[in-house]
């Protein structure tokens, strides 16, 4: 089981940091996903973090202001100058070892949290 957490409204230029706590399992050998879903929009990976701690950032746009983290059973989603088409629910999702755009391949699927950017 996931549950996020971390969301809220912040204003353009700030910063929020999500987390995803586990429960029932370990983060050993997992890569993990970040994804959004905005308004009218379908859901999109953004970022992973592989079990060999390799990021992939699958969006241009959150590169450099965007990092992904982990121990034992947390994981975390640092977001730096938050922009409004930032503004989505947040989710994070698990598999092994490889990351994963593709939400349907997620072992795991976390509880969304909102982020809302004010511009």
């Amino acid at each position: 089981q996931l549950q996020a957490s971390g969301g809220g409204l912040v204003q353009a230029g700030g910063s929020l940091r999500l987390s995803c706590a586990t429960s029932g399992f370990t983060l050993e050998n997992a890569a993990i996903t970040w994804f959004r879903q905005a308004p009218g929009k379908e859901r999109e990976g953004v970022i992973c973090l592989d079990s060999s701690g390799n990021t992939i950032t699958y969006k241009d746009s959150v590169e450099g202001r965007f990092t992904v983290s982990r121990d034992n059973s947390k994981v975390a989603l640092q977001m730096n100058s938050l922009k409004p088409e930032d503004t989505a629910v947040y989710s994070c999702a698990i598999r092994r070892y490889r990351c994963s755009r593709d939400w349907v391949a997620m072992i795991y699927r976390g509880k969304e949290t909102q982020v809302t950017v004010s511009s």
